[in-house]
């Protein structure tokens, strides 16, 4: 007798239950696994928050929507907030990929879609790192779902779709990407040509200039500074090789199941179960899929190529949203899934082993390696001694941070009154705060005062002469392992009289 899996068997039979059980365990393993064993926010979070605390309309580092959001998840709910707001982009982009697969290849070839997702990183370790990346996946991919209603003939479509779109640029600057290549699809297609004779998408086209006016306006304004963010220094040589190689690199995991699946080599009356298409897939959707999963990628490495750095592309969410519907697509209209069990492991442990892993290395890497993770800093004590340490001997709060460019913005994080967080490593990126602001209200420094250390970087004895170094001071961390406990520097600067 053939076995059959549960999942398959589900998969048949219930598969938007499949679709949303799916959907839901991964996000909540997401907000779960960071909100009970990180100790310290993942990434770029502490500054994406300390530039979302000054509420500017832009910056070196993009468009303002992220940090807004970021901020305000963070005023609501705290770091678990940031969490759940990530989590909640990556649930919105697997439903609009699943309702745009629904209306190109069926239900079950949607669900299918969206399951081999899972396999591609980009979707689930890196997500926790909220930022504008991970909240313009869903706008992308709810702009492809409308902008593809919108060919269909729904004219309302066209303003949903305006309006999306207007949200991916104020998300991030990779939004141009898509605007530019629908522009091209709608010109250069029958369809799109067709569409432009009814009043519905030059009426959006003034709804998404009113979406992105106030951002548009702040850019022509201040150009300098937005071209600053997109050639800013390279970090990753040979930027396009690179993005070439990120963008392979994130789908292996859905590589591997598709090979799984497939069952090769295989003798040629094997069984497998077959998950037929309900729809045909018609000429026009085909091509619009291919264009849109593969076009953008390559674009991106171009023009990572042209100007020598990946700036804003290097993180791919978006570029790769399509990737598994395109891959439905050519699959044909009955896909048969050789080793079940095997297939259904593989992708349950590409569920549960990553979180698994995060959760774990807290643990294990203090005892294996001396390499730190930043997710395990004792922020929280930090925050508390600097805090109380300026507090007791100004009679103020804490009102300015700066000096480490990863230990700064965690104290401000961590601090009761957070702190606005001044960069000193790179001042021009400061707008909101400048040495003087902190000389005449006062502020703490801090820097990695490792061994016997005591002195502060030379970039702070130039920005404030005549600081003194206070006794470095230690923190245990949650797992010291080997290492040694964190050691940081520091410094008051008290207020002006």
């Amino acid at each position: 007798m053939h076995y059959v899996s549960l999942i398959i068997e589900f998969l048949r039979g219930r598969p938007r239950f499949v679709f949303w059980a799916a959907t839901l365990t991964q996000a909540a393993l997401w907000v779960l696994v960071p909100s009970l064993t990180y100790s310290s926010p993942p990434g770029d979070v502490p500054t994406l928050l300390a530039t979302g605390h000054e509420l500017l309309l832009g910056s070196e580092r993009g468009p303002p929507l992220a940090f807004w959001l970021g901020e305000l998840a963070f005023r609501v709910a705290g770091i678990v907030g940031v969490y759940i707001l990530a989590q909640a982009c990556i649930v919105a982009t697997y439903w609009a990929v699943f309702t745009l697969g629904r209306a190109i290849v069926g239900i079950r070839h949607a669900v299918l879609a969206v399951l081999l997702m899972v396999g591609i990183a980009a979707f689930t370790m890196p997500t926790a790192n909220f930022g504008p990346s991970v909240l313009a996946a869903p706008f992308w991919a709810l702009s492809l779902l409308f902008y593809w209603r919108a060919l269909e003939g729904r004219r309302d479509a066209w303003f949903l779709l305006a309006i999306t779109l207007g949200v991916l640029l104020l998300s991030s600057l990779v939004g141009v990407i898509l605007l530019g290549l629908m522009i091209l699809f709608t010109l250069s297609t029958a369809e799109g040509r067709r569409a432009l004779l009814h009043p519905e998408p030059w009426v959006a086209s003034v709804l998404f200039a009113i979406v992105v006016f106030p951002f548009g306006l702040w850019a022509a304004r201040n150009h300098e500074i937005v071209l600053a963010g997109i050639l800013g220094p390279d970090t990753t040589g040979h930027s396009a090789l690179w993005l070439a190689s990120l963008i392979s690199g994130t789908h292996l995991g859905m590589m591997l199941l598709i090979a799984l699946a497939s069952g090769f080599p295989r003798h040629t009356k094997q069984q497998a179960p077959e998950i037929d298409r309900t729809m045909p897939v018609g000429t026009a959707a085909r091509i619009y899929i291919y264009t849109f999963a593969i076009v953008p990628m390559l674009v991106a490495v171009a023009v990572a190529a042209a100007l020598h750095r990946a700036g804003p592309l290097a993180p791919v969410a978006p570029l790769v949203v399509l990737s598994t519907l395109a891959i439905m697509v050519f699959a044909g209209d009955r896909v048969r899934l050789f080793r079940e069990r095997i297939v259904s492991s593989a992708w349950l442990g590409f569920l549960t082993i990553p979180p698994a892993l995060a959760a774990f290395s807290i643990v294990l890497t203090p005892w294996v390696t001396k390499s730190e993770l930043a997710t395990a800093q004792p922020s929280r004590a930090e925050a508390a001694f600097f805090a109380e340490a300026f507090t007791r001997r100004t009679g103020k709060p804490l009102r300015y941070v700066a000096g480490d460019p990863q230990v700064a913005p965690l104290i401000a994080v961590a601090a009761p009154m957070r702190p606005h967080v001044y960069f000193d490593w790179a001042p021009q990126q400061s707008r909101w705060a400048t040495p003087e602001d902190i000389k005449r209200d006062g502020g703490v420094l801090v820097w990695p005062a490792p061994g016997t250390a005591r002195n502060p970087p030379q970039r702070l004895l130039d920005q404030f002469p005549g600081l003194v170094p206070e006794v470095p001071q230690t923190f245990r961390r949650p797992v010291n392992g080997l290492l040694p406990p964190v050691r940081l520097g520091w410094a008051v600067i008290r207020p002006a009289q």
